[in-house]
């Protein structure tokens, strides 16, 4: 079917036909429920008046009185059989906004007798279905009763899918009509506006296929100007295609019964005969009700499998979450954790794989595509203008094509969002599920020349072999994936709650430090100074000191010298974290020149090669730099004193968001099991005897880098030197430059 044809058929005015099938008559009463404002050109026939009635009362005296208390009194239906002189009729009434819509069918004195055998029938078939839970059987029960009722050749049971393609998943039948169990039919042979009439009006009888149309007189509304909306009237004139379809299908009667669960159109009881019959108006009403019956319960079989299915991944959750709870505070150990727990986690929704994604972090179980795969897939989730929202899917390649390399273990996907900033999921995956699907004829409907639709002509069973799909997630399932998501949402946010209220007071802890640090090392200066001097001048007063006390005096100078030394670098690491930056372009390669001028290096017995690359420029306080610069190339200097040649290499790197700088030497080294301890206060790997040092230095660059709001890290290995490089972001304003 082409795309003109197929818009063409979902806009087709079924619902104003402007005229009714001939089994039956109707008027249009205004709602004082005396005026007839339209009638059909059959009226004054059924209703055996010499020309089509102006007043309710022609046909019965006390009949506007009925339908003007009615009319005022209910918004509902009202059915009674109606004496019209010698004429008995059934009468149907609804209100619409254009008026009373009153339709009228003869009815036989034998259909009212019917009527009481049919009460025991309808009980029978309620004992039959008691405590049957099994689909197919309770289809089974409705065709064959339907059937019996009305002597239908085929009685079908329909359901429809998620993409309201239908199935026939019971049938009963006398062979006059070909069986069409367990075939499947597309979602144009009944359109969307065709499906929403069935929704709303429950019962369909179209008696004979090649009737001809009676139209309503006027055509217009009298109260509106508009054509006469005849959505709710059981007489309504059939689609010419529909009435094309029965006759392609070998079918000259058909009635329809909806089977309406929770308000939705899930399927339809299809009755069909090879002649033309028509069926009462008590059996089509014994037919509706029977249609409830199984509506009812099909809806409570389905409704109780949800709940189980509910309360089972509910506890799945639960499960899930206490896991991920004692994982501690760090979110990697809490999606680690979830990685522990493949059965559950994949249990939830029934998936064969599972990912969960944060950062540069990827854990899988199961089944699921290759990191970089996952990484790209979740790269196009944020990239979505739902990216906020839970994303499911039965056919994934058929959205993101990429998909299609990994389609055997990722062709239906659940993905949840647990941040809304960075492009982090947790996924469910399925794997692709070839299938067979066997259709009642070609789906496709064909089109005449000019582009106009025809129906189907042919519905011998067409096998059709389907590929890009997985097996569909249940509303359950995709329901349990986001309440699991969102309780571990909650649960990382909870713990950054805790985490920031920790933050909040080791803050109040380490500034009451720094503030005492400060005070002690600035009162301590001063008695070092005065201990250092006040021994000088007793060495230069008593030049008759014995060597013995010459030397004790000496260590107590060099003592207080080295003390002082650490009071002035204590001073330093407690004034950093109070005094404020001073931001601006620094010139990296200038101001390395001058840190490795300022060093001082014995010449005489020592060599050193100094390799020093481009340095980019950096963003920063000048003077902390020099302070961090100073202390990595010291360190460079001091730590390959034992070697004959010393190597020091310094280089700089501009990124996209920041510039990144290299010192490395050939020095010492040190073993990666203490890398943790480097940038601590007073931590050394190696004696003060054999490197002199407070111990300070590192802890001191890193404070100034992270002042920065830049990171710093180290690698080595004994005796093959050591490598710290440190990065520093780049404004907003200067990332586009190269």
């Amino acid at each position: 079917m082409n795309a003109a044809a197929a818009d063409a058929c979902a806009r087709e005015p079924i619902h104003i036909p402007g005229s009714i099938q001939p089994h039956g008559a109707l008027l249009v009463v205004a709602p004082d429920g005396r005026r007839v404002l339209q009638a059909s050109g059959n009226a004054a026939a059924l209703l055996g008046l010499p020309e089509a009635p102006t007043s309710t009362a022609q046909i019965d005296g006390a009949l506007p009185a009925l339908l003007q208390s009615w009319a005022e009194a209910s918004d509902g239906v009202l059915q009674q059989a109606q004496a019209c002189g010698a004429r008995l009729l059934q009468m149907t009434v609804h209100a619409t906004p254009q008026g009373l819509i009153v339709e009228l069918e003869p009815l036989d004195a034998t259909e009212l007798q019917t009527l009481d055998s049919l009460y025991p029938r309808l009980r029978s078939f309620l004992d039959d279905v008691e405590g049957e839970d099994d689909m197919a059987v309770l289809g089974e029960h409705a065709a064959r009763e339907v059937r019996q009722l009305t002597g239908f050749d085929r009685v079908m049971v329909y359901r429809f899918d998620e993409e309201w393609h239908g199935t026939v998943i019971a049938e009963d039948g006398n062979g006059r009509l070909p069986s069409y169990l367990d075939l499947r039919f597309p979602a144009s042979d009944i359109p969307a506006q065709a499906r929403e009439l069935y929704r709303r009006h429950r019962l369909r009888l179209i008696p004979d296929a090649m009737y001809t149309p009676v139209p309503v007189l006027p055509a217009a509304s009298p109260l509106d100007g508009q054509p006469l909306d005849l959505s709710g009237a059981a007489l309504r004139s059939v689609s010419p295609v529909h009435l094309q379809y029965m006759m392609n299908m070998g079918t000259a009667a058909s009635m329809s019964v909806s089977i309406v669960i929770d308000g939705q159109l899930w399927g339809l009881i299809a009755c069909h005969h090879a002649q033309p019959l028509r069926v009462g108006a008590p059996t089509r009403a014994a037919c509706d009700f029977l249609g409830q019956i199984l509506a009812l319960k099909i809806g409570a079989r389905e409704r109780g499998q949800e709940a189980a299915l509910r309360w089972a991944a509910k506890e799945l959750e639960h499960d899930l979450v206490a896991r991920m709870a004692e994982a501690g505070d760090a979110p990697d150990a809490v999606t680690g954790r979830l990685a522990k727990s493949p059965e559950a986690w994949l249990r939830l929704t029934r998936a064969s794989g599972a990912a969960v994604l944060r950062g540069d972090t990827v854990h899988s179980v199961g089944q699921a595509p290759s990191p970089a795969q996952l990484k790209a897939l979740a790269t196009w989730l944020h990239q979505r203008q739902d990216r906020g929202e839970l994303f499911a899917t039965h056919a994934l390649p058929a959205v993101y094509p990429p998909a299609a390399e990994f389609a055997d273990t990722a062709c239906g996907l659940i993905a949840a969002p647990i941040s809304v900033i960075h492009p982090h999921y947790v996924m469910w995956f399925r794997p692709e599920r070839i299938h067979t699907v066997t259709w009642g004829g070609r789906p496709e409907k064909a089109t005449t020349a000019d582009g106009s639709l025809t129906p189907r002509a042919s519905f011998a069973a067409w096998t059709q072999e389907v590929r890009g799909t997985a097996q569909r997630w249940t509303p359950v399932e995709v329901d349990a994936a986001r309440s699991f998501c969102q309780a571990m949402v909650t649960l990382v946010l909870k713990q950054a709650e805790q985490r920031a209220a920790l933050t909040d007071r080791l803050e109040t802890s380490n500034r009451e430090l720094e503030a005492f640090s400060y005070s002690v090392s600035h009162d301590l200066r001063a008695p070092f100074r005065h201990i250092v001097g006040f021994a000088q001048l007793l060495g230069e007063s008593e030049p008759q000191l014995a060597s013995r006390s010459r030397h004790y005096l000496d260590t107590i100078i060099e003592s207080a010298l080295s003390a002082g030394r650490l009071v002035d670098d204590l001073l330093n690491f407690s004034q950093l974290g109070r005094a404020s930056l001073e931001m601006a372009p620094v010139d990296m390669a200038k101001l390395v020149e001058e840190v490795r001028r300022s060093m001082r290096i014995d010449q005489g017995t020592r060599q050193v090669t100094w390799e020093i690359g481009p340095l980019p420029p950096a963003w920063g306080d000048a003077s902390l730099l020099r302070q961090a610069w100073a202390n990595l190339v010291d360190n460079a200097i001091k730590y390959t004193r034992r070697k004959p040649v010393a190597v020091i290499r310094i280089s700089g790197e501009q990124r996209a968001h920041e510039t990144v700088y290299t010192v490395s030497d050939n020095g010492v080294g040190f073993d990666m099991a203490y890398q943790g301890k480097l940038f601590g206060v007073f931590q050394r790997l190696h004696r003060v005897e054999d490197f002199e040092g407070s111990g300070i230095g590192l802890a001191l660059t890193r404070r100034i880098i992270d002042r920065h709001g830049g990171w710093i890290a180290a690698e080595g290995a004994p005796d093959e030197g050591a490598t710290f490089r440190f990065g520093v972001p780049r404004p907003a304003q200067k990332q586009g430059e190269s």
